[in-house]
């Protein structure tokens, strides 16, 4: 069982910068690969940013990259989405995810491979 807990959402000019934090916790946790999802009005959710388990290897969707720095830090149980130059269509609920992947590339990149969500943190970028 792994509980996730999201914080840092809200308000922001586009151009500006956002951090988002998930609080991770359980007794495996470390073992699990973390990801955020995002999802806007009228449509389904989406892939943002996936690290593995130990946090080696990373990815992001095309539309965030350059732009989304995603870190976690095992020993703290924590998960930080840095989230620059946002624009409108960054608009959404973002939720951080977990789940065990057992094969290259041991990502988290898509909802069906999640185990555990939090419950969102909603970010709105006004243009």
């Amino acid at each position: 069982q792994v509980q996730l807990v999201e914080s840092g959402g809200g308000l922001v000019q586009a151009g500006s910068s956002l951090r988002l934090s998930c609080a991770v916790s359980g007794p495996n946790y470390r073992n699990y690969a973390m990801s955020w999802f995002r999802q806007a009005p009228g449509k389904e959710r989406a892939f943002v940013a996936a690290t593995s388990w130990s946090g080696a290897i990373t990815d992001y969707a095309d539309s965030v990259k350059g732009r989304f720095t995603f870190s976690r830090d095992n020993a703290k149980g924590t998960l930080t989405l840095q989230m620059d130059s946002l624009n409108a269509e960054d608009t959404a609920v973002y939720y951080c995810a977990a789940g065990r992947i057992h094969s290259s590339p041991y990502l988290i990149q898509e909802p069906d491979q999640v185990e555990y969500w939090g419950q969102g943190t909603q970010v709105t970028v006004s243009s």
